[in-house]
C-alpha cells in the first residue's frame, strides 16, 4: 500500500512537473517572461538580415499586442525546427525521424515557413499568412520559354516538366524547395541539391550553374525584382500552397493568441500594408489569397 502511494505521489508530481512546463513555453509563459522570442532564417523579404522584414515587423507587431519585448532569434534552415521543438528532426518523406533532443531557443518560427505535410507532424501551424507555389525559374538563354497558363493547374504542371528532360534543375534538400517532393527525377532530368543558402539559388542560374532551380513564390519574386531581365518563370511544378507561423504542438494558447491577432490586422487593413510593403508584387499573382475564408 505503501509503495503504490509513494508511485500515485511519483507520477502525480511528473503530471504537475509537465503541466509546468508546458504553461512556460506557452501564451502564460511568454507573458511572465516579457519576451517573445521569434526564431528567423534571412530569407528573401521575410526576414532581410538588416533587422526588417514582412515576418520581422508581423512578430514585433505581434509581441507589442501581447504587451512584451520583442526577441530575434537568428537560425538556419537545417536547425530552426529543432529550436523550436526541442528535437531533432529530420524528414523522410513525408514523415520524419526524431533522433534526439535539442536546446529549446525560440516561441515560434516566422520566415516564410511552407506548410508540409511532415512539418505538420512536429509542429502546429497558424491560419496561412501567405500564398505560395513552387516555381521553375531559368535564365532568356537557356532555350526554355514560359509555358501559356491553361487554367488547370495539373495540365501546366506537366507542361512544365515535359520540358526538363536532360535538364539541370537545381533545389535545396530538407526544405520546401527539396527536388524529391516534386518528382522531378522522374522527368528524366538532373536534380541536385544546392550547397549554399536559399537567397542565392537565383544567383546560380543566373551564373549559369545548372539549366534551371526550383524556387517557392516570395524567393522568385524578389529575383524577379532584383534581377530584371535575367530571370524567366518557366511555370508551376506544384499546386498553391500556403505559409504560417509555426508553434510548438504544447502552445496551443499562444497559436490561439496569434490567430485572433493575425484577423484583426487582416482587417483592419495594417497586415495588407506590411505586404504593399514587401512583397507589392504578390496581388498580380494571387488577388484572392487576402480575402479567402479563415484568412
Amino acid at each position: 500500500m505503501k509503495k503504490n502511494l509513494t508511485f500515485l505521489l511519483i507520477l502525480s508530481f511528473m503530471f504537475i512537473f509537465v503541466q509546468a512546463v508546458s504553461a512556460a513555453d506557452d501564451l502564460k509563459g511568454v507573458k511572465e517572461r516579457g519576451v517573445l522570442r521569434h526564431l528567423g532564417v534571412s530569407y528573401a523579404n521575410f526576414n532581410t538580415g538588416a533587422g526588417d522584414g514582412l515576418s520581422t515587423e508581423l512578430i514585433q507587431m505581434f509581441a507589442r499586442h501581447l504587451g512584451v519585448k520583442y526577441e530575434f532569434v537568428e537560425t538556419s534552415w537545417k536547425t530552426v525546427i529543432n529550436d523550436l521543438t526541442g528535437k531533432q528532426v529530420k524528414p523522410d518523406g513525408k514523415n520524419v525521424i526524431i533522433s534526439g533532443d535539442a536546446p529549446i531557443k525560440g516561441d515560434l518560427i516566422a520566415n516564410g515557413l511552407t506548410i508540409l505535410p511532415w512539418r505538420q507532424k512536429v509542429l502546429d501551424y497558424s491560419i496561412p499568412t501567405f500564398p505560395t507555389q513552387i516555381w521553375l525559374i531559368t535564365t532568356p538563354t537557356s532555350g526554355i520559354r514560359p509555358i501559356k497558363p491553361t487554367g488547370d493547374i495539373n495540365k501546366d504542371i506537366a507542361m512544365v516538366k515535359k520540358m526538363l528532360a536532360g535538364r539541370t534543375v537545381l533545389g535545396k534538400a530538407n526544405t520546401c524547395l527539396d527536388p524529391s517532393l516534386y518528382q522531378i527525377k522522374e522527368t528524366g532530368a538532373s536534380p541536385s541539391s544546392f550547397d549554399g543558402g536559399l537567397n542565392e539559388l537565383a544567383p546560380a542560374v543566373i551564373n549559369h550553374a545548372a539549366d534551371t532551380a526550383i524556387l517557392d513564390v516570395p524567393d522568385a519574386l524578389v529575383a524577379l525584382e532584383k534581377w530584371p531581365g535575367q530571370v524567366l518563370v518557366v511555370g508551376p511544378v506544384s499546386p498553391q500552397q500556403g505559409m504560417g507561423v509555426g508553434f510548438r504542438k504544447d502552445c496551443p494558447e499562444l497559436r490561439k493568441a496569434f490567430n485572433e491577432f493575425y484577423q484583426g490586422i487582416l482587417k483592419d487593413g495594417s497586415y495588407i500594408q506590411l505586404i504593399e510593403k514587401y512583397y507589392p508584387m504578390v496581388f498580380d499573382y494571387y488577388p484572392d489569397f487576402f480575402n479567402a475564408p479563415g484568412n
